[in-house]
């Protein structure tokens, strides 16, 4: 998709969210859920490096995005807008388990076009939100919203067992 296209795209995107100005990530994660007809969860990780920094994960019922708990909060929210990014182009992830519709997005790299668009997303985001200071609304808090539901929840543990060498999320 050629930049310019995308940059429209997102932006008529953000118009049609009514997403204030200034705004936040946890604001506009709320914006795109109500949207889209499913939650957008945020959960903080110390996801082991060399590796991506941020992961999305889309399973049949929310669309979970993982983010580095163990970097600054402004490469936090950088991550978070950058898995936004993939949410908003419509980009398809890979299948992590057969039995179940979860696929996921992770980021390693800027290498392909999906990563590409997704890192402008991130940028048209962060113009957009008309903060120099970051978005700052809350990193490093346990999303109010975490995964309640058992199925999905033990999903996401082996998602984390299999990051972490079976540590799991603690």
């Amino acid at each position: 998709m050629r930049e310019r296209h995308l940059r429209r795209r997102c932006r008529a995107l953000l118009r049609e969210l009514d997403v204030p100005r200034p705004f936040g990530h946890r604001e506009l994660c709320r914006r795109l859920a109500r949207h889209r007809g499913r939650p957008i969860r945020l959960m903080p990780f110390p996801i082991e490096q060399p590796g991506p920094s941020g992961i999305w994960l889309a399973t049949d019922v929310a669309d979970v995005i993982v983010y580095q708990s163990q970097t600054t909060a402004a490469h936090q929210e950088h991550i978070i807008l950058h898995e936004v990014g993939h949410i908003i182009a419509g980009h398809d992830g890979e299948s992590v388990d057969p039995e179940e519709s979860v696929r996921v997005h992770r980021r390693t790299a800027y290498d392909n076009r999906q990563e590409r668009e997704a890192e402008l997303i991130a940028t048209i985001l962060f113009e957009w939100s008309g903060r120099s200071d970051g978005l700052g609304d809350g990193l490093g808090e346990r999303d109010p919203e975490a995964v309640t539901d058992p199925h999905q929840a033990a999903a996401l543990e082996r998602i984390a067992n299999a990051l972490t060498g079976g540590q799991g999320w603690s």
